[in-house]
């Protein structure tokens, strides 16, 4: 490996190559840096720094730039946008991010009038199962989409698809039509969840990139207070019809800024041409339907250890066997194992997959603890939960200054530390307690994940080129979304067990032992007695202790991640070579011979 110097925006320094070809080593402010023989010893290179080491499978050092190297398929994309043209994109982005954000929160409380008029309590739940399959199995398959033909055709494509399920879910005319529906618009939302968070890091260099992402994250937190409002509105004063109607005109806003504002130059045209591997696609679509079926429908229409579940999760693992065998063999496929093979990928694949299982206890069981044991109205449960968004965005806008000085792992470490005590000190809170003492845990575990999830996504999309982004960025969202499948399956199951020890020797007979059921008959308080009464909130109020217990075991799960799997310092591309929109980042820029020379 050449020794030459390296140069930087601030400052100078000299390092020697390393004995492996991941031993890269970045100098910070000028000091000397030697490249080691781990992965871990690589640098995120900070104001203009510099220094000489090999590249690992990478291809990138960090915090250095330099030309691509030839034929590599991380190299740089093309640009999006000019500057000028950056305003229009982004409303066109929280736009469409708006559309898949609140339409949770905006179906969840018309769902008394939907069944009121088509029917379907049996199978109402579908209405967010099946939404919640379609977007999670499509993610992949958008992701690498993107990087075959462009992000603009696919995010088009899905807010059209998007669009077109709100429009035929506002004429269904039975909860079987209505359910079908709803995952063609899951279809549409798979493509705007990841299509939008790698367009955002496309647009932007790493030093500017949590501008846009706080953006996105005051999206989510608008959403989740703004879609009960609104759908309840809607519901009650004009017809459940207009909660999906109000999403064309929206769409109609978000798909014109996308047509005529989002350019994409035209890259060069490839020697052979692109393949998609349909058969992957197919494959990982029906490991993924049967997987979070078993998990979304264990429990709640037949037992877990039934036979349905029982053949469900038996057939997903020979899927799940399946697709890796056509995965291996595929020219292109739709999940290449580079993704798995990456430490650093791999590891914040795992550590998002652990959050979204430990975001399961705030999100699905707070408002029960907030109504049935603190005796709030819907309103105010929502509120205790709705502070948690508040304190997010400001934490992830924040955030950048902590990571510029420290690193994406540590600050992600920090954050999902302060998680865990913050996990920890909800089943030390009094019975039955005031608001807002649950509050303030929400709050605090807002800035404390916010601190955690933005440098992740930040960091690992900083480590790819352009051609690799879209396929990284949607391993990220499908891992956190299978994590939230899991969670709710297994936090409903320790929920409901624990409920069904306490009520053992309930004072009342014949008392509801699920969570659900309990949680319906304490809105009725004439029904029971006191002592019944205050019987039953104990026994929630334990369930929900325990709950949030195993969200610190899923919080301790991400640590375990990224302590033994995440590189100390993620290997970051500049910004010349990951295709990113304009300028550069704070890292300076490395001498062509040291690129050119770098492994493969």
């Amino acid at each position: 490996m050449s020794g030459t110097e390296a140069r930087g925006g601030k400052g100078r320094g000299r390092g020697t190559g390393g004995t492996d070809d991941t031993g890269d080593a970045g100098g910070t402010g000028g000091p000397e840096g030697k490249g080691g023989t781990e992965d871990t010893d690589r640098r995120e290179g900070r104001g203009g720094t510099e220094g000489k080491g090999s590249t690992d499978d990478r291809r990138g050092k960090d915090g250095t730039g330099g030309p691509p190297i030839p034929g590599d398929a991380a190299g740089p994309g093309p640009a999006l946008t000019t500057p000028r043209g950056r305003r229009p994109v982004v409303a066109a982005l929280m736009l469409g991010m708006a559309l898949a954000a609140i339409d949770g929160t905006i179906v969840s409380t018309a769902v008394p009038q939907i069944v009121g008029d088509l029917g379907g309590f049996t199978v109402f739940s579908w209405l967010f199962s099946g939404y919640l399959l379609a977007v999670t199995v499509t993610l992949p398959v958008y992701g690498k989409l993107s990087d075959t033909f462009g992000r603009k055709p696919v995010l088009i494509a899905g807010i059209i698809l998007f669009l077109l399920g709100s429009l035929l879910c506002a004429a269904a005319w039975n909860m079987g039509a209505l359910i079908a529906f709803r995952i063609v618009q899951g279809l549409g939302g798979g493509a705007l969840q990841g299509t939008v968070q790698t367009i955002a890091a496309d647009l932007y260099p790493l030093k500017e990139r949590p501008r846009i992402q706080a953006k996105l994250s005051t999206v989510w937190a608008t959403s989740a207070v703004a879609g009960p409002v609104v759908g309840g509105l809607l519901a009650g004063y004009a017809d459940w019809r207009w909660i999906f109607l109000i999403n064309l005109p929206v769409g109609a806003i978000a798909l014109w800024l996308v047509a005529r504002h989002l350019h994409e130059p035209a890259r060069p045209r490839p020697s052979t041409r692109p393949r998609i591997d349909w058969a992957g696609a197919l494959a990982v679509f029906a490991t993924g339907a049967l997987l979070l079926t078993a998990l979304v429908q264990g429990g709640v229409a037949w037992p877990w250890l039934s036979a349905p579940s029982l053949g469900l999760f038996a057939a997903s693992a020979a899927l799940a066997a399946l697709t890796v065998v056509i995965e291996r063999r595929a020219a292109e496929p739709i999940i290449p194992g580079w993704v798995w093979r990456r430490r650093t990928i791999a590891s914040v694949n795992l550590a998002l997959g652990a959050m979204g299982l430990l975001m399961v206890a705030p999100t699905v069981f707070l408002p029960t603890y907030a109504q049935s044991v603190l005796g709030l109205g819907p309103i105010a449960a929502g509120f205790v939960l709705s502070v948690m968004t508040l304190s997010w965005p400001v934490s992830a806008a924040l955030s950048d200054r902590v990571y510029n000085r420290i690193g994406f792992r540590l600050t992600a470490i920090i954050g999902m530390s302060a998680a865990l005590l913050i996990l920890l000190a909800f089943p030390l809170l009094p019975y039955p307690g005031e608001p807002w003492q649950p509050a303030l845990i929400m709050l605090l575990l807002g800035a404390a994940l916010g601190l955690f999830q933005l440098p992740l996504i930040v960091g690992v999309q900083s480590t790819v080129g352009w051609s690799e982004r879209g396929t990284t960025t949607a391993s990220v969202l499908f891992c956190r979304q299978v994590g939230q499948s899991i969670g709710a399956a297994l936090f409903g199951a320790v929920a409901n067990s624990v409920l069904a020890a306490r009520l053992l020797d309930a004072p009342v007979p014949g008392l509801p032992d699920d969570l659900d059921a309990v949680a319906r008959t304490l809105e009725d308080p004439g029904a029971l007695s006191a002592a019944a009464t205050d019987y039953l909130r104990r026994a929630v109020d334990a369930a929900v202790d325990y709950v949030y217990i195993g969200a610190a075991g899923a919080a301790a799960l991400a640590l375990l991640a990224l302590i033994t799997l995440a590189p100390r310092r993620f290997p970051v591309l500049p910004d010349t070579e990951t295709g990113t929109g304009t300028g550069t980042d704070a890292a300076g820029t490395a001498d062509a011979s040291d690129r050119q020379n770098a492994a493969p």
